[in-house]
Protein backbone atom coordinates (compact mmCIF):
# COMPACT_ATOMS: atom_id res chain seq x y z
CA UNK A 1 0.00 0.00 0.00
CA UNK A 2 2.86 2.38 0.76
CA UNK A 3 4.16 2.05 -2.80
CA UNK A 4 0.68 2.85 -4.17
CA UNK A 5 0.54 5.99 -2.03
CA UNK A 6 4.00 7.08 -3.18
CA UNK A 7 3.04 6.43 -6.80
CA UNK A 8 -0.13 8.52 -6.41
CA UNK A 9 1.78 11.38 -4.76
CA UNK A 10 4.46 11.27 -7.47
CA UNK A 11 1.75 11.51 -10.11
CA UNK A 12 0.08 14.37 -8.22
CA UNK A 13 3.42 16.16 -7.86
CA UNK A 14 3.92 16.09 -11.63
CA UNK A 15 0.59 17.88 -12.19
CA UNK A 16 1.89 21.07 -10.55
CA UNK A 17 4.68 22.93 -12.32
CA UNK A 18 7.50 23.73 -9.92
CA UNK A 19 6.45 21.34 -7.15
CA UNK A 20 9.56 19.59 -5.83
CA UNK A 21 8.30 17.56 -2.88
CA UNK A 22 5.24 16.35 -1.02
CA UNK A 23 5.76 15.10 2.51
CA UNK A 24 3.20 13.67 4.89
CA UNK A 25 4.43 13.77 8.48
CA UNK A 26 3.11 13.15 11.94
CA UNK A 27 2.74 16.06 14.35
CA UNK A 28 6.39 15.73 15.41
CA UNK A 29 7.64 16.12 11.85
CA UNK A 30 8.51 12.45 11.38
CA UNK A 31 7.98 11.62 7.68
CA UNK A 32 5.31 9.00 7.06
CA UNK A 33 5.35 9.31 3.26
CA UNK A 34 7.77 11.35 1.19
CA UNK A 35 8.13 11.92 -2.55
CA UNK A 36 10.61 14.40 -3.93
CA UNK A 37 12.53 15.35 -7.01
CA UNK A 38 16.23 16.13 -7.23
CA UNK A 39 15.47 19.87 -7.12
CA UNK A 40 14.07 19.66 -3.58
CA UNK A 41 16.42 21.30 -1.06
CA UNK A 42 17.80 18.56 1.18
CA UNK A 43 17.61 20.61 4.39
CA UNK A 44 13.88 21.20 3.92
CA UNK A 45 13.28 17.44 3.89
CA UNK A 46 14.77 16.94 7.36
CA UNK A 47 12.68 16.32 10.47
CA UNK A 48 14.08 19.30 12.37
CA UNK A 49 12.76 21.62 9.65
CA UNK A 50 9.44 19.81 9.24
CA UNK A 51 8.57 19.88 12.95
CA UNK A 52 8.61 23.69 13.04
CA UNK A 53 5.00 23.77 11.82
CA UNK A 54 3.60 22.29 15.03
CA UNK A 55 5.67 24.68 17.15
CA UNK A 56 4.59 27.66 15.10
CA UNK A 57 0.92 26.74 15.25
CA UNK A 58 1.11 26.30 19.03
CA UNK A 59 2.62 29.78 19.38
CA UNK A 60 -0.06 31.28 17.12
CA UNK A 61 -2.72 29.63 19.25
CA UNK A 62 -1.19 31.14 22.40
CA UNK A 63 -1.28 34.57 20.77
CA UNK A 64 -5.03 34.23 20.26
CA UNK A 65 -5.08 33.25 16.58
CA UNK A 66 -6.81 29.93 17.40
CA UNK A 67 -6.03 26.73 15.50
CA UNK A 68 -3.92 27.25 12.41
CA UNK A 69 -4.75 25.34 9.22
CA UNK A 70 -1.79 26.29 7.05
CA UNK A 71 1.47 28.19 6.91
CA UNK A 72 3.08 29.58 3.76
CA UNK A 73 6.77 30.49 3.89
CA UNK A 74 8.31 32.30 0.94
CA UNK A 75 12.03 32.24 0.35
CA UNK A 76 14.14 33.63 -2.48
CA UNK A 77 14.08 30.40 -4.53
CA UNK A 78 11.48 28.25 -2.78
CA UNK A 79 8.18 28.29 -1.01
CA UNK A 80 7.11 25.87 1.68
CA UNK A 81 3.40 25.31 2.27
CA UNK A 82 2.43 23.29 5.33
CA UNK A 83 -1.18 22.21 5.82
CA UNK A 84 -2.62 20.82 9.03
CA UNK A 85 -4.58 17.63 8.35
CA UNK A 86 -4.88 16.45 11.94
CA UNK A 87 -3.17 14.23 13.05
CA UNK A 88 -0.94 14.67 9.99
CA UNK A 89 0.84 17.60 8.38
CA UNK A 90 1.31 17.84 4.63
CA UNK A 91 4.29 19.83 3.40
CA UNK A 92 4.71 21.02 -0.18
CA UNK A 93 8.09 22.37 -1.30
CA UNK A 94 8.00 24.26 -4.58
CA UNK A 95 9.59 27.01 -6.65
CA UNK A 96 8.95 30.47 -5.27
CA UNK A 97 6.68 31.39 -8.20
CA UNK A 98 4.49 28.24 -8.08
CA UNK A 99 0.78 28.96 -7.64
CA UNK A 100 0.30 28.91 -3.86
CA UNK A 101 -3.47 28.53 -4.10
CA UNK A 102 -3.00 25.43 -6.23
CA UNK A 103 -0.67 23.96 -3.62
CA UNK A 104 -3.21 24.62 -0.87
CA UNK A 105 -5.96 22.96 -2.92
CA UNK A 106 -3.97 19.73 -3.31
CA UNK A 107 -5.19 18.76 0.16
CA UNK A 108 -8.61 18.06 -1.36
CA UNK A 109 -7.06 15.72 -3.95
CA UNK A 110 -5.29 13.86 -1.16
CA UNK A 111 -8.30 13.48 1.15
CA UNK A 112 -8.76 9.71 0.71
CA UNK A 113 -5.07 8.95 1.08
CA UNK A 114 -4.78 11.16 4.15
CA UNK A 115 -7.70 9.33 5.75
CA UNK A 116 -5.99 5.98 5.10
CA UNK A 117 -2.69 7.19 6.50
CA UNK A 118 -4.39 8.81 9.51
CA UNK A 119 -5.99 5.53 10.52
CA UNK A 120 -2.59 3.86 10.55
CA UNK A 121 -0.86 6.70 12.42
CA UNK A 122 -3.58 6.87 15.08
CA UNK A 123 -3.47 3.15 15.81
CA UNK A 124 0.34 2.98 15.92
Amino acid sequence: MAEEIKAYLSKLMKTVTGLYAILVTDRDGVPVVKVSSEQAPELALRQDFLCTFSGGTEQANKMGFKKNDSVVCMYQNYQVVQVNCRPLTVTYIAESDTNTGLLLSLKDDMKDILNDISSVVITS
